[in-house]
Formats: structure tokens, C-alpha cells, sequence
């Protein structure tokens, strides 16, 4: 049998909606088993380490991208080829610091808050997409690459865009390999 060309763009739509709404099943189900706002960010975060440490392999097998040599190109990779893979949306990059080593990650579009409206006034400091920072976070880890990696900004919370700010914890001199 034959499959239409439209099939699996069709299918991978279908899987991101199904992720979506699962994952706003899960922020609930936290929501009601923590009362602070801070733990659920915290499970959140672990979550999304736990999937990065998982996901980095599947990540670099299927992009086959070359070996990053900057913290710059670093950055602009999880924005053009992760997040346009896995999520379908690729956030604008801007360098934070002269150093080099702080980036965000501005994204137009949030496809995890597809189906909120808004956060409730109760729970003001919950960080509803904490799990993008522990997937990044982990997958970083992954690679030999310490990063710091949080919400700057969240439009869920009446900012003006989403930002995700990465900070590389290592001097790019410390990155060099010995030969």
C-alpha cells in the first residue's frame, strides 16, 4: 500500500496536539498534589531533565548535526533544528552578554500553553512550561555542556513574549579538548 505525502506531517500534528493536552493534564494533576508553586516548578524541571538526558541521543541520531563549536552556535542549533523538531516552532536567539555565554530563546508561539487561556491568580509564580528548561537543561548535560536555564519572561503570565534564558556555566576556553 501506498501512503499519502501528507500522512506523517499529519500524524506528527495529531502526536504534538495529544502531547499538549497530556501535558496540561500533568501540570494540573501537580498543581493539586503540590501546594507551592515552587514544587511543582521543581517537578517540572526534574521531569524535563529526565526527558533530555533520554532525548539528546534521539536528537542527535535523527538531525545529524556536526559538533557545535561556540556557545553561539549552540544556541542557534536548539532553536533551528530541537524546537523546529520536536515542537515545530523556531524561537529567535539573542546573545545576553559580552562574555558570550548567555543566550535567550524568544519564542513567538508556545505550543504547550495551545490550550490555556491564563494562569489562575492563586497560582502567580507557577512556571507552567518549567519542563522546556529541565529538557534543555538535561540534553545540555548530555553534550558536556553545564547550562543554567530558566522563564525570563512568559506570556501566561502578561509578558510581552516567552523568553527562556540559557546560561552556559563554563568558559569557552574550558571547552577545549586535548589532543
Amino acid at each position: 500500500m501506498s501512503r499519502s505525502p501528507g500522512r506523517k506531517q499529519e500524524n506528527h500534528k495529531i502526536s504534538r496536539e495529544l502531547f499538549v493536552l497530556t501535558y496540561g493534564a500533568l501540570v494540573a494533576q501537580l498543581c493539586k498534589d503540590y501546594e507551592k508553586d515552587e514544587d511543582v516548578n521543581a517537578c517540572l524541571d526534574r521531569m524535563g531533565y529526565s526527558i533530555g538526558i533520554r532525548l539528546i541521543d534521539d536528537f542527535l541520531a535523527r538531525s545529524a548535526v556536526k559538533k557545535c563549536r561556540s556557545y553561539s552556535e549552540t544556541a542557534d542549533m536548539i532553536a533551528q533544528v530541537a524546537f523546529k523538531m520536536y515542537l515545530g516552532i523556531t524561537p529567535s536567539v539573542s546573545c545576553n552578554s559580552a562574555t558570550g555565554n548567555e543566550f535567550s530563546l524568544i519564542l513567538d508561539k508556545n505550543p504547550l500553553v495551545d490550550f490555556v487561556e491564563e494562569l489562575p491568580a492563586e497560582r502567580a509564580s507557577l512556571c507552567y512550561c518549567n519542563l522546556l528548561c529541565g529538557v534543555i537543561r538535561g540534553a545540555l548535560e548530555m553534550v558536556n555542556l553545564a547550562a543554567e536555564v530558566s522563564f525570563l519572561q512568559d506570556r501566561l503570565k502578561g509578558d510581552a513574549v516567552t523568553e527562556i534564558g540559557i546560561t552556559f556555566l563554563r568558559k569557552p576556553e574550558d571547552r577545549k579538548h586535548r589532543r
